[in-house]
Parts: C-alpha cells; sequence; structure tokens
C-alpha cells in the first residue's frame, strides 16, 4: 500500500487545471458570447485524463498500489485508469460516481431511464456538443437556487454559495463522451467499493445501483456498498 496519507489531485479540465472561457469575465456581460465560446478543456477526454491521474498515483504511491476514490465524473477516468494500469491499485472507491463498465460512454448513462430526475443538464449555459465543454453560470446569483438542489441539498445556503463559488465554470465534455472497454483479468481483479448518495441529483439512486450491478459483472467479488443520506457533493 502507497502513504496512508490523503492527497488530493485535480482532474484533468478541474480544480487548478480548469480553464474557464474568457467570456466569463466580459464586462459588460456578454450572454450570447458566452453559450458559444469554445471550451478551452475541450481536448481533454476520460482517456487522455486517465493517463494523468495513473502518473499521479505513480508518483505519490512511489509505484505502489494506492487506494483510489473517485467522485462524479471522476469516476469514468478511474474506471480508465484502472484497467490501464491495475497494478497502481490497491482499491478504487466511487462515491456517487460514473463507471462506465459496459463500453458504453459516461454520456449514455446521463439520459438512461435510471436517471430519470436529474437536474444537471437544467444548469447549462451552453450546448456541450458545440462548445466541446458542459459550461454552468456560477455567477448569476438567480440560478444559486438550482445549483444548490443539484449539488448541494443537504447544506445550509451560505455553505452551499461558498461550495458553488469554487465550481469549475466548464467541464470537460470529452470525459462523458469517451467510450472504453474494461476487462476481467485488469479491472474486474481490483477490488471495488461505491458510496450511494441517497439525495443525488446528478446521478440518481436508480443509476447508482444499475452502475453497481455492472460493476459487479466484470469483478472477481462483490462490490462493497455504503449508502449515505447525502446529496451528490
Amino acid at each position: 500500500m502507497c502513504s496512508s496519507d490523503l492527497v488530493e489531485v485535480d482532474r484533468d479540465g478541474h480544480g487548478l487545471k480548469a480553464r474557464p472561457p474568457r467570456s466569463k469575465w466580459d464586462r459588460p456581460w456578454d450572454a450570447k458570447a458566452f453559450g458559444t465560446e469554445p471550451s478551452r478543456v475541450a481536448e481533454v477526454t476520460a482517456l487522455s485524463a486517465a493517463s494523468t491521474l495513473a502518473e499521479q498515483i505513480r508518483r505519490i504511491g512511489g509505484g505502489r498500489p494506492c487506494l483510489v476514490v473517485a467522485h462524479s465524473m471522476g469516476g469514468a477516468v478511474a474506471t480508465a485508469a484502472a484497467e490501464a494500469a491495475p497494478e497502481l491499485f490497491a482499491g478504487l472507491v466511487y462515491v456517487c460516481a460514473y463507471a462506465p463498465v459496459s463500453g458504453r460512454p459516461a454520456a449514455a448513462y446521463e439520459t438512461s431511464p435510471e436517471n430519470a430526475g436529474e437536474m444537471t443538464h437544467e444548469l447549462l449555459g451552453a450546448d456541450p456538443s458545440k462548445i466541446g465543454g458542459a459550461r454552468i453560470d456560477t455567477g448569476d446569483a438567480g440560478r444559486h437556487d438550482l445549483i444548490r438542489e443539484t449539488f448541494y441539498n443537504d447544506l445550509d445556503v451560505d455553505t452551499a454559495t461558498a461550495a458553488i463559488s469554487l465550481l469549475s465554470t466548464d467541464g470537460p465534455a470529452g470525459i462523458p463522451a469517451t467510450a472504453f472497454e474494461v476487462t476481467k483479468a485488469r479491472y474486474g481483479a481490483i477490488r471495488h467499493a461505491y458510496v450511494m448518495c441517497a439525495r443525488d441529483n446528478m446521478v440518481r439512486p436508480a443509476l447508482q445501483r444499475r452502475l453497481i450491478k455492472e460493476i459487479d459483472a466484470v469483478s472477481a467479488r462483490p462490490t462493497v456498498v455504503t449508502e449515505l443520506d447525502s446529496s451528490h457533493s
């Protein structure tokens, strides 16, 4: 096992690797430009981000296997990394995360019947297929109630507002659009766990249960499941 220290890493296109559209900062505000400017993280895919993640794990663990925890769309990245470099994974824990192990891209799950009631698409300020990113206008205070209900519905308003200020404007559309295959011999040999979030309005509980079943179908041992009465984030 690698060090017991908790090390947080930024997924490509997020955190300190975020590249917000320049129109986000325009004054006066130009809604048309914000809705049409190509995303600066459009080149990021699940496979390119998985390569980055594998290198991060290798560096943090000094080549020894680490327990990897993946949240939300980070699950697609971690799944691809686990297939590519299973020797780096002591285990993989999904937290209300996408786990596209069936050969379908994560985007196919977003619009599945099991995800009915998800609110993410109501937040989008542009067409991801046209700009290459899932863009949210976090600067519009009038949309904060919707953002809070989507991601932070178990938090008080002040805490949720602080969290909203940390959100990346663009999420790379290439991550959910990427399809890849996993195998029982590589991905399936890793221990998996899944933390379900019962109040999740991005990855709905029914979809989380479907993902767990699909993980089990390609795994050597059952997924360990824990359920929390919490929102997506």
